[in-house]
């Protein structure tokens, strides 16, 4: 049979696919148009849209509402000042049109210039029929300036026009959160509560608020009712296991987190709590069983392969410990943490370059706690390189200055150097901070120690 492309029976998006297979041009009503644009930029499937947006200008060239899909594609390219020109012609036309101030503000707000939106979006507001979006939008720009109160009060008056936008609870918790509103957050989702009694998101969030407040007792009962307003909520399964980890209720935890791998596919995050529990009951056979699911299921979970990592640490498993930080750098060499454990590792089977090289990468990568500086300090001491202890121990106290552990020890360096002046500076200032910690100076330099002029000085800060 042959397609008619004329034919209005035919589905409209079905229709114009069709006309762009076969090159032949069909007509379209404007709102056959607006439903075709409106159905790619959801699916964002832009070249359709744009092609859409081309044949409907050149078919209904004095079409506003096309005309504002062709504004709103032209903003989406960056095309600001030709988006802005229609819109302006637009106005003209239709002066009261709602939708023609919310695109100018999304033009301001795309170039950084939120206060403006935020006044245009005003002028929308009271044109508009749909309330909700307008809302919407502004609290996102109240957002982007970091005004958290006036977002917070956007998204509420969107939760206001309706009751099932969970978008815009969800962002209410993040500006209370935010502001460490708990109390006040609280507060608010019971006041919620009382007319949507059976709100699962709601109970949710007040379970998350009371976790936060370390009121675990509260924050059980919350995640339980929001189970009982569905059952398949699987997000309230896992906070309730979290919950229950807290108060040391590790089987009922299991239980609960088992519960989420019936439900849906299984995820990282339960394999790992699974593993954790089961750690913690004493089960280490089935404790790794599940910390090697968590990193089967997303091998980019860092807590898995640190799990795993620190169970054999913890059984003295080394070189197994090890194996597995050597994976996980595979997986992601550019994770901090994983450097300063296969570094750690490294030192304890006294393999003092890789361990070296393993304190290297976590700083270069940004790890700029105190034990890292030190730990780098001693191995590179252990390798003979002095200068490179003083370099290391140099920068270390740009982000610590006058740290006592690193002042003895930049102090010894510089007494192995003889460079006499700046090793007593660095001493007499670690002396004058902490005199008991002169110990790492007697572990790590022996023989500076037993030198006079630093047993001169050890004295004189008895």
């Amino acid at each position: 049979m042959e397609f008619n492309l004329n034919n209005d029976d035919d589905l409209s998006i079905a229709k114009f696919e069709l006309m762009l297979k076969t090159n032949e041009v069909g007509f379209f009503d404007s709102d056959e148009f607006e439903e075709i644009i409106e159905h790619y930029l959801d699916e964002g499937k832009m070249t359709l849209a744009r092609k859409a947006i081309h044949l409907a200008m050149a078919q209904h060239p004095t079409s506003v509402n096309l005309k504002l899909f062709h504004a709103e594609m032209l903003v989406f390219d960056d095309k600001f000042d030709l988006a802005h020109n229609l819109l302006n012609e637009l106005h003209e036309l239709e002066p009261q049109n709602s939708e023609i101030y919310i695109q100018k503000a999304n033009i301001f707000s795309k170039t950084e210039r939120h206060d403006k939106a935020i006044n245009l979006l005003n002028d929308a507001l009271i044109l508009t029929d749909d309330k909700a979006d307008v809302y919407n939008l502004m609290g996102m720009e109240f957002l982007f300036i970091e005004d958290y109160s006036n977002a917070k009060t956007n998204f509420m008056q969107c939760l206001d026009l309706d009751e099932m936008d969970y978008s815009a609870l969800y962002n209410i918790m993040y500006c209370f959160d935010f502001l460490q509103e708990h109390e006040q957050a609280i507060e608010f989702l019971n006041s919620f509560l009382n007319d949507n009694p059976y709100c699962e998101v709601a109970w949710h969030q007040v379970g998350k608020q009371y976790f936060d407040l370390k009121m675990y007792e509260k924050a059980l009962a919350a995640f339980e009712f929001a189970i009982i307003s569905d059952d398949l909520f699987i997000g309230a399964y896992l906070e309730k296991g979290k919950v229950l980890e807290k108060l040391g209720r590790y089987n009922e935890a299991i239980e609960n987190y088992q519960i989420t791998l019936e439900l849906d596919d299984p995820t990282s995050f339960a394999y790992l709590r699974l593993g954790k529990c089961f750690n913690k009951l004493g089960n280490k056979e089935l404790a790794l069983k599940y910390f090697k699911q968590c990193v089967t299921e997303d091998p980019l979970l860092d807590k898995g392969w640190i799990a795993i990592v620190d169970y054999y640490t913890k059984d003295l498993n080394y070189p197994k410990a090890l194996s597995y930080i050597e994976k996980a750098v595979d997986v992601d060499g550019e994770n901090a943490l994983y450097w300063i454990r296969y570094a750690d590792l490294n030192r304890r089977l006294n393999f003092f370059e890789e361990a070296e090289y393993g304190y290297s990468k976590a700083i270069e990568l940004g790890n700029y706690e105190e034990k890292t500086w030190t730990s780098r300090a001693d191995i590179l001491l252990a390798l003979g390189e002095t200068e490179a202890v003083v370099s290391n121990l140099n920068h270390g106290m740009e982000f610590y200055p006058a740290h006592v552990a690193m002042e003895y020890r930049i102090a010894g360096a510089y007494y192995k150097l003889n460079e006499s002046v700046k090793a007593r500076f660095h001493l007499q200032n670690a002396l004058k901070s902490d005199r008991e910690s002169a110990v790492i100076l007697e572990e790590l330099y022996p023989q500076v120690y037993e030198m006079p002029e630093v047993q001169d000085l050890l004295s004189q800060y008895k």
